[in-house]
């Protein structure tokens, strides 16, 4: 059979595929290809030699509904993984945050009990400045301050732990 000059509407016409289908059929097989002087695209082809036979619409639609149901098989399992490996992350998660919870309860314990015992330490010094330099009812009240300092020490640590 002669060589012909078709544009990608008749290609596709003549094998029964759209133009758009031609078109990349021409393009595969290296087709050569020039312009019309109305400005289409013309391809030489010699249909003797294509052996191009289109899919029958049913075949194709079968071969890709399995395909699809297998991708969607996969895609299914690769989702319960995931969900299975999320779940993993989400008890590690809260457990961490349950071990933050109890360490910040810990932290606000020891600052609170930090602060009682430098309140103390300041009282005591200032005690101590204050009532060591005269005679016995001097020493005998600074004792007593000492002691009730002492005691007020005892109770804010008592308060803090409690």
């Amino acid at each position: 059979m002669p060589v012909e000059m078709l544009t990608y509407a008749a290609l596709g016409a003549r094998l029964g595929i759209s133009p758009a289908a031609a078109r990349s059929f021409a393009k595969r097989l290296r087709l050569p290809r020039s312009l019309s002087d109305d400005g289409k695209a013309m391809v030489s082809v010699d249909l003797a030699e294509i052996r191009h036979k289109p899919r029958s619409p049913a075949s194709h639609e079968a071969s890709d509904g399995a395909r699809l149901v297998a991708r969607i098989v996969a895609l299914q399992a690769d989702v319960a993984r995931l969900e299975a490996t999320s779940a993993g992350h989400r008890a590690d998660f809260e457990r961490e945050r349950e071990r933050s919870e109890r360490l910040m309860v810990e932290l606000l314990q020891a600052t609170a009990e930090t602060m009682a015992a430098r309140e103390a330490k300041a009282r005591l010094e200032g005690s101590l400045r204050t009532g060591g330099g005269g005679g016995n009812s001097t020493e005998s009240q600074g004792q007593r301050r000492l002691g009730h300092l002492a005691a007020e020490l005892v109770q804010a640590d008592r308060k803090a732990r409690g």
